[in-house]
Formats: C-alpha cells, structure tokens, sequence
C-alpha cells in the first residue's frame, strides 16, 4: 500500500518522501520547486540473462520498477510524472532528466506534448562504458540528458560563468566526458552487490547544479534511488528532496546523505551570470566620472580610436553612435562588443572598458 503524503501548504525538504513519486508531487504545494533532477525507469525490455564471455551473469537492470506492459503504458506513466513535475516547478523553475535510447526519445516528445521547453539535449559520454558482450550493436558508451526550462519565456537558472570556470575558462559544451561509477563511489551491499543498479556519478550531479543552481534552491529529485541527488546537494548547499518507494533504497540513501559534511557557505557560491547583473548604459561611466568628455579610447590592436562624448556616444571620423555601433562600423562587422572592444589608457597599459562597468556595478552593490 503506497503511502500517500498529506496536502500541505508548505514544502518539505532536506527529507525523503516514501511512496508514488505522481501520489507524492501531487500532494506538494505548487510552484515550490526550484529544479528537477529525474532518473526515471528506461523501460530496458531485457528479455532473458546477460553473460560474459566467460559465462558469467552480467549484473543488468532487470528489477520490477523498470518493466512496463507496453510502450503505451510507459507513455502513460512518463506524461503523469511530468505532468505533476511541471506544476510543482517555480514559473522560472527548470528540470533535467536523463535517459538512454530506449526511453529518452519518448521522454522528450512527452516533454514538449506537456509544455515544458527544451533548452538543450546533453551527452553524457562514458569513458568507461559497459561492453557489448554479446557482439549484435555497437558498445552503448552514451545516455542523453533533456535540460528543459518550466515553459518557454522562462527566466531559468543558468550560470554561464561558473561552468566555463569549472571548464577550465572554456565554455561548457553540451557533450560531457565522465566515467560511471566504480571504485569508491559505487555503492555496494553487504554480499559487495551495487546497492542500485542506475547509480550515477556525484560528478554530473554536480555539474548541473553547480550551473543551473543557487545556494539554498530546493532540488526535487522523485526517483531517487541511492541519493546521489541528495548527498552533492548537501555537500554544495542546495536544499533537496526524495521520493522513493522501495525501503531499502530509501535506508542506503539515508545513510549515505547523513555522512555528507556540507561545504563552507562561502565556497558553494558561484560565479555570477553577467546576463543577471543590472544593466548599465555606457553613458553611466561617463555621468559618474570614470570617462571623461572628450577622451579617447581605443581598438584592441590600437589601430581605432574614437572620442567620447558628454551624451554617452562615441565619435571616429564620420562615423556616430553607440559604443557597439561604431565599433562594429570600423570594423565592417554586422555586430560588436563595444564593452570589450574599446581600451581606456592606464598606467599599466589598456584596459578594456568592463572593468569600469563592473567597478561601477560594485560601487552600488549591484
């Protein structure tokens, strides 16, 4: 018998749910929920055993949570779990779900069918990836992640900078390399069994909330297993919250987040997303004194150059306009960064004139 979860008007969290992820969400407070991490079931339709070579059982996903009667009853299921999904979500909230081939097509069609808008589809590429024993398909060394914000127009977490940060200063790609759990990390039982057969890697965990999260924002995770949601939100300083029916997972996963140590407050905060930060025309330089009328900046190379003007423009030559719009003029481009094209004179060489935005946007706390 599913214990069912009563109605209440606020969120639980920092908890595991017990019983049907739909009876569960459907029993949570709308608009409650920052993100979503699902790992549903991928509905594998194994038939029979896997062997090794060497005759050995290979340690597949055959437990009864991962079999449907049908690809019919699978749909059913995949549109009722996000159906409540969307409606615990904030209106800005966001959710990720993973798959491999055999679901993550449907997934994604039912996505769309339930309103929610596709941001980006994210491979994970396994480095180490499990063989094709049995030789008839290529090796599966992949599982595609669905990052869909709540509805389209949806003003959705992303820090852009922190992952280019944690991309060793390159912009984060959507093909991510990282091997599955083994060693250490696996979770085993007493018989040295995995203790879940889907576990995955704190490493994309915390990634995605690394980039899509904030300190303190409520991670909904409804099949969740061995916690591994859980445990790297503890650890970076998200609230969270399970829900798992069976009881043994729901013991292994209580045991694992309890002996997470959470990091310090001031190391889970990230880089800020410069789309976030308060706009400031060029012209607030200039009011503020950090221009003056009638000085000169300059192109990257030193070869342009053109004078500021009391009104916030710039003028080289003939040519008037924006800081973006004579840049790109001199340029010939169809466009420009005016903030990083054009230099200031310092007396440690050019600059380029961010650094002023951002000392302005520090000077009023924005």
């Amino acid at each position: 018998m599913t214990k069912r979860v009563e109605a209440s008007e606020t969120t639980p969290e920092n908890t595991i749910l017990s019983g049907d992820c739909i009876e569960v969400m459907a029993s949570l407070p709308a608009g409650s929920v920052d993100l979503i991490f699902a790992d549903p079931p991928y509905n594998l339709q194994l038939k029979g055993e896997l062997h090794r070579p060497d005759n050995s059982r290979v340690d597949a996903v055959d437990d009864a949570w991962d079999r449907f009667d049908g690809f019919a009853a699978y749909d059913r299921f995949t549109r009722a779990w996000l159906s409540e999904a969307r409606r615990v979500l904030k209106p800005e909230g966001a959710l990720w779900v993973i798959g491999s081939y055999h679901n993550v097509f449907r997934v994604g069609a039912a996505l769309q069918d339930a309103g929610f808008w596709i941001l980006n589809d994210v491979i994970w590429r396994k480095s180490n990836p499990m063989p094709n024993f049995r030789g008839r398909r290529l090796t599966n060394a992949h599982e595609t992640l669905i990052w869909a914000a709540r509805e389209e127009g949806g003003k959705y977490a992303f820090n852009y900078e922190a992952l280019k940060a944690l991309n060793d200063d390159v912009q984060m790609r959507s093909d991510w390399t990282m091997p599955i759990c083994t060693g250490a990390e696996r979770l085993r039982d007493e018989a040295g069994r995995k203790a879940h057969p889907t576990q995955k890697p704190e490493a994309l965990l915390h990634r995605i909330m690394v980039g899509t999260t904030k300190p303190g924002d409520l991670v909904l995770d409804p099949f969740f297993g061995s916690g591994t949601t859980g445990a790297v939100a503890k650890r970076l300083g998200r609230r969270w919250l399970g829900i798992e029916r069976d009881a043994g997972y729901r013991a292994i996963a209580e045991a694992r987040i309890t002996a997470v140590t959470p990091a310090a407050a001031d190391a889970v905060s990230v880089a800020p997303s410069r789309r976030a930060a308060p706009r400031i025309p060029f012209g607030r330089l200039v009011e503020a004194g950090l221009l003056a009328p009638g000085s000169w900046l300059s192109s990257p190379c030193g070869r342009r150059r053109a004078k500021v003007r009391a009104d916030g423009t710039l003028v080289a030559h003939e040519v008037r306009g924006s800081i973006h719009q004579v840049g790109a003029a001199l340029e010939g481009a169809p466009s420009c960064n005016g903030w990083t094209y054009w230099h200031f004179e310092t007396s440690g060489g050019p600059k380029p004139i961010d650094l002023l935005r951002q000392k302005l946007r520090e000077t009023a706390g924005g």
